[in-house]
């Protein structure tokens, strides 16, 4: 399993927590994009992520919760991220599959807590990232949804039946209890319990222990 720090929640010395969190025993960092439209937030605009992308000394994912996908593709396409992830509930996701192929990305579709998972299901052969929102999207710090576990359970004997190779990453209320929730996740994204504590590593390694207790 492989840890992504989001940083959503740290509001200041933002560049300064980042080099800090380049020194931690986390894996990637992972880009949360809200527009104020598909979700109610809005984050930082393209040449503040640019700026944080170049100091980075781990790899990066996407995560686009906005409604235009294709201009947010275009421009997080030129970071050169490990993948970008749209949601489902945008719509058109053949499409918004192509056109990330087209700029020699991997794609990941996220789905929100209350879409039904088999929806996701004809698109799992030709995307790599299935991202599991374990809380409704667009804020941090909110309480892991006990339903996700099943979710997960469903995804990964899915892709075993199918012999399919797409991650399993999951996002939201992950801390040192939940994570022993999402064992069979691939990828876990963990924000404020991370963050939100002067000691990242310590944070790290309680998560480590929670999944090998379980």
């Amino acid at each position: 399993m492989k840890i992504a720090v989001s940083f959503l929640e740290i509001k200041k010395n933002l560049i300064e927590n980042i080099k800090k969190l380049n020194n931690a025993k986390i894996s990637t960092f992972h880009f949360d994009i809200m527009d104020g439209c598909f979700v109610l937030n809005k984050t930082r605009d393209f040449e503040e992520d640019k700026q944080l992308a170049q100091i980075m000394a781990k790899p990066f994912d996407v995560h686009l919760m906005v409604k235009d996908v294709k201009k947010y593709v275009d421009w997080y396409a030129k970071l050169n991220p490990e993948w970008i992830t749209f949601h489902l509930e945008i719509g058109n996701t053949k499409e918004l599959i192509k056109y990330i192929k087209r700029k020699k990305l991997d794609v990941g579709i996220s789905i929100k807590p209350d879409t039904s998972i088999e929806k996701i299901i004809p698109y799992l052969d030709e995307i790599d990232v299935v991202l599991l929102m374990s809380v409704p999207p667009g804020k941090g710090g909110q309480k892991f949804l006990k339903k996700t576990t099943a979710r997960i359970e469903y995804l990964y004997k899915y892709r075993q039946q199918k012999n399919l190779s797409f991650l399993i990453q999951v996002d939201g209320g992950i801390n040192d209890k939940t994570i022993k929730e999402v064992s069979k996740a691939d990828v876990v994204v963990v924000g404020s319990y991370i963050t939100k504590c002067k000691e990242y590593d310590n944070q790290v390694e309680n998560l480590i222990k929670g999944v090998k207790n379980n």
